[in-house]
């Protein structure tokens, strides 16, 4: 059965078959599969590429090697759908490629995407030694990538930035303040209506949290003196 679906994606003789023998084969979460998935990455049906990405993030941390392994330097629409499965997977292996690609790539698909994906790397994969840094050097490559010519590589790093702020609010406050700093500049300096409504909206969030958190530790601090 899964040879039959991998023959299937390379026998399909249209662009519409391609598209559903990939979803078919995205859907049966096969490992085998991975090749053939990221072959599909590089045709010239992004429907075809969805359905891979896809499958590759539901296949997660298996995936990943393989990827970074394959990447194609050559053709930047391939090389956009494998960032966006590496985003979608958030996999710490992924993190150099995703900061590389975020600031340097020639491709604002490809930044796009890297940015959008350092927002929600998996931390619990590091090692506590290692997140301090890895952090850091995340929230500095997407500072600088929130002023990137392109709006819609800006608008992907607002969302960075909120991402990785939702996941430090709580072990660097200081982080959470420098965020929010950005974020007003965004909304005050940002020509683009979607960026800067983007940064407003996770403006209202983060101190919806922050106030939430606060309010918590209040509450607990009035049981403990009682």
């Amino acid at each position: 059965m899964n040879n039959q679906l991998i023959r299937a994606v390379e026998e399909a003789d249209s662009s519409q078959g391609l598209i559903d023998t990939v979803k078919d084969l995205a859907a049966a979460q096969i490992e085998d599969a991975i090749p053939i998935l990221i072959t599909v990455l590089g045709y010239n049906n992004p429907g075809a590429a969805v359905a891979a990405v896809d499958g590759l993030v539901l296949l997660g941390e298996t995936a990943v090697l393989p990827l970074l392994e394959k990447l194609d330097g050559y053709n930047y629409g391939a090389r956009a759908w494998a960032i966006r499965a590496l985003a979608g997977i958030g996999d710490p292996r992924g993190l150099d490629l995703l900061l590389d690609s975020a600031v340097n790539d020639f491709s604002f698909s490809v930044r796009r995407g890297a940015a959008r994906g350092l927002g929600f790397i998996d931390w619990e994969k590091l090692s506590k030694a290692e997140v301090s840094d890895a952090q850091q050097r995340v929230f500095q490559t997407l500072l600088q990538v929130s002023q990137d010519p392109e709006w819609v590589v800006r608008y992907a790093a607002v969302v960075g930035l909120h991402g990785l702020a939702k996941a430090v609010e709580v072990s660097n406050p200081k982080w959470l303040e420098n965020v929010l700093t950005r974020f007003e500049e965004v909304v005050d300096t940002d020509t683009t209506l979607a960026v800067s409504a983007r940064a407003e909206m996770a403006i209202a969030d983060l101190t919806y949290s922050r106030s939430c958190a606060n309010a918590t530790t209040r509450n607990s601090s009035v049981r403990k003196k009682s």
